[in-house]
């Protein structure tokens, strides 16, 4: 081996121990132990404590009351998703609180009340076997559809268990694929073959906790005796293989992700696996007319071209094959518009965008002499717009559109005339006659402008005391839409608050380059585009900090936990909802090895060093004066580890800060299980939000 490179990791190795060597052992690690009786008792008492106030006051209770009626509410849009020859949804209600999962025609769904024929109820399934069961959905047997993976959650975590379900006789099918609580990757093959990728027993899982190994397991055979059709490194995120299905043929595709933004692609062709050449940030958008096409992430050079970061290319899946590179650029990405996504129909492709943070569709139908013809859906362009149902045996599809304060309209578009008809609309749950929405621009500390939404009363007096609350996310490439919530409307803006939606770098808002602009060491500028954003909020005297609150979850939690210690003297109220905190441990926790392409790792000196200057938990300073905040999680989220806000609070409590606190026992990632959980979680957080703020 050269000396410098030795000497280097020598050095490398010193510092990071020297780093090691200087942070005092951490002494509410106890708090990891997710379900220990001395870590349970003390996420009780903390409950009972919040608990006790935020339900004395008078709006709580009447909060949650509103909430649970438009949660439980029957005029809820029900969302399907055609399966073979019916349209297949998800419901819950009073009556079905773990719900139900049913069935209709499109003839029927049309109808103001459909008639649906029950499938499965979770409810009765989970009283039968005595266990909390969450329904976490399935994958069905292309083309009929009849035979289904079923995957169950104990309280909504993501382990979860697999069944296999007949839609036919509405039963599981004895003795059929069936896999213990795991986070496993299962998917059809053929009626009598899958490939499954699970918790074997040791050195199974990547230190992510996900699936290392990809297995093909034939019908009546025990999941040990399945065939390896590929192993992955121990350090990779995951491994998973499946078939695509397609009219033009079949394309079994497995994918080995090394990090949470890189994956390397292989095709099964006479008989092995073939790597498909693309850049490992790209990834598959789809196959039509046996074209693959890919959404590059970064610049990618070939030959004499460049194809840019966001654009979507194509190329011919049998020269893929056989080497040949013969890619084009479909679509790419303009300055202030972005590809979304992009789905398929009989005879068109589908192209969603985001024009500054707007909705928009065009459908791009190919040319007998080459090229597409495009033609833009017309749908008011002001909100949010996604596309569903589509698929290759119809040129029809559904299109959901909703804006802050349009309530979701559910269209159906007719393939052949482009009659676009509304099938199903949300009422509304709030009236929204007093209110409007502006998108404005702060300019952050480097300069970039970043947009955002203001959702407010048309009376309101730019005073500087208007209580405002700033929702944002800031990471993953996550783009934060325009949205209808209920639950803002009725909790927030009817109390007098103005809704804030701000659009930060590390989301996908404008293209891979505005989510990489605030990866590992460049996460300072997510933080300094949100203050820019609050600043600005200030300056127009829409709000003061006295009034201002700010809410996040998950990678969003961070960010809230983040800008709080960054700043304290901005905000009057921070919700970190089932955050990352613990930015030095957050590798070794559950899911987290999986998010270092995203923070950078805390194996890495150097950015360690960068991670340890943000990581709020270890940058809580006894003397500062924070707002008064409220942190939540759950016991059962297996993503994010529960003991990032047990700590956080644990440790602000010991150096004499008050903060709130609340654990659901169950909930999952999303920190509530069922529609009462929600309901009350919401309530909790408005309430505390209105007397922070007023």
């Amino acid at each position: 081996m050269p000396i410098k490179p030795l000497l280097a990791g020598l050095l490398s190795l010193m510092l990071l121990n020297t780093i090691l060597a200087s942070e005092p052992e951490d002494p509410f690690l106890w708090l990891e132990e997710v379900e220990s009786e001395r870590s349970l008792e003390w996420a009780k008492q903390q409950n009972a404590i919040s608990q006790k106030e935020l339900e004395a006051h008078p709006e709580f209770k009447l909060l949650q009351e509103k909430n649970l009626a438009v949660y439980q509410s029957d005029e809820r849009i029900p969302y399907v998703a055609k399966r073979g020859n019916y349209y297949y949804n998800f419901w819950r209600d009073e009556t079905h609180v773990r719900g139900i999962y049913r069935r209709t025609t499109l003839e029927e769904y049309r109808k103001d009340s459909p008639k649906w024929e029950t499938v499965l109820d979770v409810d009765q399934l989970a009283k039968d076997e005595s266990e909390n069961w969450v329904y976490a959905g399935m994958s069905c047997l292309y083309p009929d559809q009849n035979l289904c993976l079923l995957r169950l959650s104990r309280g909504g975590a993501d382990a979860n268990v697999v069944r296999e379900f007949d839609m036919r006789t509405k039963k599981f099918v004895k003795g059929g694929f069936e896999l213990p609580e795991a986070k496993s990757r299962v998917s059809w093959i053929d009626e009598n073959t899958v490939y499954v990728g699970s918790d074997f027993g040791e050195g199974s899982l990547t230190t992510s906790g996900y699936p290392r190994i990809a297995k093909r397991w034939s019908r009546g055979t025990p999941v040990e005796d399945a065939v390896i059709v590929y192993e992955g490194s121990v350090n990779s995120v995951s491994i998973s293989a499946f078939r695509s299905f397609s009219k033009d043929g079949n394309y079994d595709i497995l994918y080995d992700v090394p990090t949470f933004f890189t994956n390397v692609m292989y095709i099964l062709n006479d008989g092995k696996y073939k790597k498909i050449n693309k850049p490992d940030s790209a990834r598959l958008s789809g196959i039509f007319n046996k074209q693959a096409f890919i959404q590059l992430k970064e610049d990618w050079q070939l030959g004499d071209n460049t194809f840019q970061a966001g654009a979507i290319i194509y190329a011919p899946i049998d020269d893929l094959l056989d080497g040949k590179l013969n890619y084009k650029v479909f679509v790419e990405n303009t300055a202030s518009k972005t590809v979304l996504g992009m789905s398929f129909t009989k005879s068109n492709i589908l192209v969603s965008w985001m024009n500054d943070v707007k909705g928009l569709v065009e459908k791009y139908t190919p040319k007998e002499n080459g090229g597409y013809a495009i033609k833009t859906l017309d749908i008011d362009p002001n909100g949010s717009i996604s596309i569903q149902n589509a698929n290759e045996n119809s040129d029809d599809f559904f299109v959901n559109y909703e804006s802050f304060l349009q309530p979701d309209s559910l269209l159906f578009v007719d393939g052949d005339s482009g009659e676009i008809e509304i099938l199903k609309q949300l009422p509304a749950f709030f009236d929204a006659t007093p209110y409007e929405t502006s998108q404005y621009f702060a300019t952050s500390k480097d300069g970039t402008k970043v947009p955002y939404f203001l959702v407010k009363r048309k009376d309101t007096k730019f005073n500087g005391m208007n209580p405002t609350l700033i929702n944002a996310y800031g990471g993953f490439e996550v783009s934060r839409r325009p949205s209808y919530s209920a639950t803002v409307g009725i909790d927030w803006l009817e109390q007098g608050g103005v809704y804030v939606l701000a659009n930060i770098r590390g989301g996908g808002e404008y293209g891979p380059a505005w989510h990489r602009a605030g990866l590992k060491t460049n996460r300072h500028k997510v933080f300094e585009d949100f203050e820019a954003v609050a600043e600005d909020l200030i300056a127009k005297k829409v709000t003061a900090s006295k009034h201002l609150g700010i809410r996040g979850g998950s990678n969003g939690g961070l960010l809230t936990g983040a800008l709080m210690i960054r700043r304290p003297d901005l905000y009057n109220a921070v919700v970190s909802q089932v955050p990352l905190l613990d930015m030095l441990r957050f590798h070794k926790l559950l899911a987290g090895a999986s998010w270092q392409g995203e923070y950078g790792s805390p194996d890495n000196p150097d950015e360690r060093q960068y991670l340890a200057s943000y990581s709020p938990y270890h940058n809580i300073v006894k003397d500062a004066k924070y707002p008064r905040a409220l942190f939540t999680t759950s016991t059962r989220d297996d993503r994010v580890h529960p003991a990032h806000a047990r700590k956080m609070v644990a440790k602000m409590k010991a150096m004499g800060h008050d903060v709130l606190y609340y654990e659901n026992i169950e909930g999952g990632h999303g920190g509530a299980a069922n529609q009462k959980q929600a309901a009350y979680l919401n309530a909790l957080i408005y309430t505390y939000l209105i007397h922070q703020l007023r």
